[in-house]
């Protein structure tokens, strides 16, 4: 998740690990409205909205087919450098579109949707001075990673439905190629990708590529309807050649161009400081430094640490952090013991929660919420676990967890875990995003990254007030993730703005988080590749801590729990200023239920 939350065609697409490609397509289809302007009572800012949000889905074949639109199923995006400066020029063009309606003019509500509109597509247009195309290579972002995701969640049981994935396998090889092309492209630019990263990617090929076509995710679909013998030959004929060569160009070109450790961050680029803070800004929805961010993590993980100290005095007979970090991460007691271990507690704390948000909501989404294991392919590479959101009236949302080394996987985080990416967390916000009615599709698919990790970390902590965690072990492993999350703050900035090398990012995270060694090599791999996007967790629970604690303020008694989580959620994921504006706008207004 990515997802993991997305944006406008180049963020949103890198978002969901398509690295940037080109792919021959043929004429455009009919347009796929999927409520693009609902509840727009001005005729001209729906009509901006209806043609927006066409040429996102034509640009974005492959999301359009997980939002169920299926018109395109046998394209892949045409991000080539023409079709990315065609994609700038389209956003700035509709910007412009709405500049020039009059907001005095609208209903408060169609206000709001404009002012929105207009923040996605200035966040979009700011970032693209960092051409994260060229070195935002990451073991989560990388054609390996988008080839396989292709097959997440697909369904081939008609034979149209099967032609058109293999017609996106076919045009894959010319992905492969264009995203080669944009790391050369970097290399002459000097916009490289980190050292590290490269490594993990070559790993990741390496592996795929000894195993027999049979064995690879792509052909899993269409053996279990009878197709395997077609997967298998053009995996051989077309897929393998193409990610050999791919494996060449970055273990021959790229690799020794690549940032060195001392280097990792996006300091080191051309555009470094600039592309720092628009990435931020973006994530964020926030106006702020990285010095006042890296103190804001500072404190916040001395006030975690301390709430450590007490928990481990109770439950592991010390108050010392150094021995209660060490034990946490070195105690196999603590640890699970088998990949179905690990699937077992997710799915039973997801069980548990569902069981207990009907107290602390007035809405709750209709979509369903499962549970299933990150690809062999990827797990060894990429984060702890992810959402994989529902497809709306056709496919439920998944809480992906990682199995693999269940030996690294604590038991005493797992249900923290589930509750960030499932319910009351990411599936519980996107979905119910997902199914607003009265809200134009791009308020209900996309937002800033601040609002939707914000959530799912205020979530860990609402956990506990739902009585969700059984004993002091599980409420260490929320605060453990609380040092985590508080953590990145400090490593984040330090990497990118206070030149940090890869080794001074993992030493802090190792003497300030319990994670295990390898979950943070990992975490740090990622915050490098990045850039900005670990901000937006702690930041945005910081400010829905604050926003919650204001208006129990102002409410007294008053104050329903459930009604503020509507208001929070009734409007899909919006900037953290506009949440501001409409938690104090309804405690000001008496609380109640919102409209």
């Amino acid at each position: 998740m990515p997802a993991r939350r997305l944006r406008p065609l180049l963020t949103a697409t890198l978002a969901l690990g398509l690295s940037p490609a080109a792919a021959a397509r043929p004429a455009d289809p009919p347009p796929f409205d999927h409520g693009a302007a609902a509840g727009v009572r001005s005729a001209t800012l729906a009509a901006l909205l209806a043609d927006h949000w066409s040429w996102l889905m034509r640009r974005s074949p492959t999301w359009a087919t997980r939002l169920g639109d299926h018109g395109a199923d046998d394209r892949l995006e045409d991000l080539s450098p023409e079709a990315l400066a065609a994609d700038r020029a389209a956003r700035a063009a509709f910007l412009q579109r709405a500049e020039r309606i009059p907001a005095a003019g609208l209903h408060p509500d169609d206000q709001l949707t404009l002012s929105l509109f207009q923040h996605e597509l200035r966040a979009g247009l700011a970032t693209d001075l960092c051409h994260t195309e060229q070195w935002g290579l990451s073991a989560r972002n990388n054609p390996l990673v988008s080839l396989g995701w292709l097959a997440e969640g697909v369904s081939l049981q008609t034979p149209a439905a099967q032609s058109a994935y293999l017609a996106r396998l076919e045009a894959f090889p010319t992905l492969i190629a264009q995203d080669g092309g944009h790391l050369r492209a970097g290399v002459a630019a000097g916009r490289t990708p980190e050292r590290a990263a490269v490594e993990v990617v070559l790993a990741q090929l390496d592996a795929e590529l000894a195993r027999p076509a049979a064995e690879w995710a792509v052909a899993k679909p269409l053996a279990a309807v009878g197709a395997g013998a077609r997967a298998t030959r053009l995996i051989d004929r077309r897929l393998r050649p193409a990610l050999l060569a791919y494996r060449e160009l970055l273990r021959g070109t790229v690799l020794p161009a690549a940032r060195p450790p001392e280097r990792a961050g996006v300091w080191a680029l051309p555009e470094g400081a600039a592309c720092y803070a628009a990435l931020s800004a973006r994530e964020t929805s926030l106006a702020l430094g990285p010095d006042e961010i890296h103190a804001i993590g500072l404190r916040a993980l001395a006030e975690i640490h301390a709430e450590l100290r007490v928990l481990g005095a109770r439950a592991l007979g010390t108050d010392d952090l150094q021995a209660i970090l060490l034990r946490l991460r070195t105690d196999p007691q603590l640890r699970f013991q088998t990949e179905d271990e690990v699937e077992a507690a997710a799915a039973e704390a997801l069980a548990a929660a569902q069981a207990a948000v009907p107290r602390a909501f007035g809405r709750l989404p209709a979509a369903e919420c499962g549970v299933r294991r990150v690809p062999a392919h990827e797990a060894p590479y990429t984060t702890i676990a992810y959402y994989w959101p529902a497809v709306p009236g056709e496919a439920p949302g998944y809480y992906v967890i990682n199995t693999s080394a269940p030996e690294t996987r604590p038991r005493f985080e797992a249900r923290a875990l589930a509750f960030h990416e499932s319910v009351p967390g990411h599936h519980l916000q996107i979905a119910l995003a997902q199914e607003l009615p009265a809200l134009p599709a791009f308020r209900r698919h996309l937002g800033p990254t601040a609002f939707v990790e914000g959530w799912a970390l205020y979530s860990e902590r609402l956990a506990d007030e739902l009585g969700l965690y059984r004993d002091d072990l599980d409420r260490i492993g929320m605060l453990s993730f609380d040092t985590w999350r508080a953590a990145r703050l400090v490593v984040d900035t330090g990497v990118h703005a206070k030149g940090w090398t890869r080794e001074q990012a993992v030493q802090f995270m190792l003497e300030n988080t319990p994670l295990a060694e390898n979950n943070i090599r990992n975490e740090v791999d990622r915050y490098i590749t990045w850039p900005g996007q670990a901000l937006s967790y702690k930041l945005g629970q910081l400010e829905l801590r604050a926003l919650r604690a204001e208006a129990e303020a102002t409410l007294g008694p008053r104050f329903s729990l459930a009604a503020f989580h509507d208001v929070v959620l009734g409007a899909g994921a919006v900037p953290l200023p506009v949440l501001r504006q409409r938690v104090q706008a309804w405690a000001a207004a008496d609380g109640g239920p919102p409209r």
